[in-house]
């Protein structure tokens, strides 16, 4: 059975040309290709268009990154300020210079070392010596020696650099760095003297 057309009413069909008047017609049936704006920024990623490829892989496997380029830094190497010549100071940092003398303050208290330190040092520089090792021991633990407050053993260590950095001692000395792992590490210093004034000194002895 057939649906009977019903006709427009003169309102209907006013309407009805109002709205099909501001309509844009298309073009040999095709429609209308949709506008794209301009990227304001031009910084959009492009994605790939139709199937990507994967490629293959095993289970377990990890996944490659993707290839970034990174720009490596290198550290830069720290200049340490030094009075002494800076080939000979490599060479002391390196163990390269063996010490003419050496003095163990391992275990004495601050009253004895302090003099016994006095004397080795000025005794060597008037001797000519260039290069001293001073031995103090490292003092990771601490030491009970039955009193109400634990000693620590590595005030040695912490008092022997400001001992060499005060007169008299600072007059003899030109540089204090600590040691190298071959003559006692952590747990002694490099004492470098200065040249006598008068007098011929002695070179310093080298491995």
């Amino acid at each position: 059975m057939s649906r009977k057309t019903r006709r427009l009413r003169p309102d209907e069909e006013r309407l009805w040309q109002q709205v099909a008047g501001k309509a844009t017609p298309l073009v040999s049936g095709k429609r209308p290709q949709e506008k794209i704006l301009p990227d304001p920024i031009g910084q959009f990623e492009e994605r790939p268009r139709g199937n990507a490829r994967i490629s293959g892989f095993s289970i377990g496997e990890k996944a490659d990154p993707p290839a970034v380029p990174v720009a490596i830094c290198k550290p830069e190497r720290k200049t340490v300020s030094v009075s002494m010549h800076r080939k000979t100071y490599d060479k002391l940092q390196r163990g390269k210079l063996r010490p003419e003398k050496r003095i163990d303050l391992h275990g004495m208290t601050l009253a004895q070392a302090q003099p016994a330190l006095t004397r080795f040092i000025l005794s060597s520089h008037s001797a000519g010596c260039r290069l001293v090792l001073v031995i103090t021991g490292k003092g990771e633990r601490n030491r009970d020696d039955g009193g109400p407050i634990p000693v620590r053993m590595g005030i040695l260590r912490q008092h022997v650099p400001q001992w060499l950095a005060r007169p008299p001692l600072s007059s003899a000395v030109l540089e204090i760095c600590p040691a190298h792992r071959r003559h006692g590490g952590g747990g002694a210093y490099y004492v470098y003297l200065r040249r006598r004034r008068k007098g011929a000194s002695s070179p310093v002895q080298r491995t």
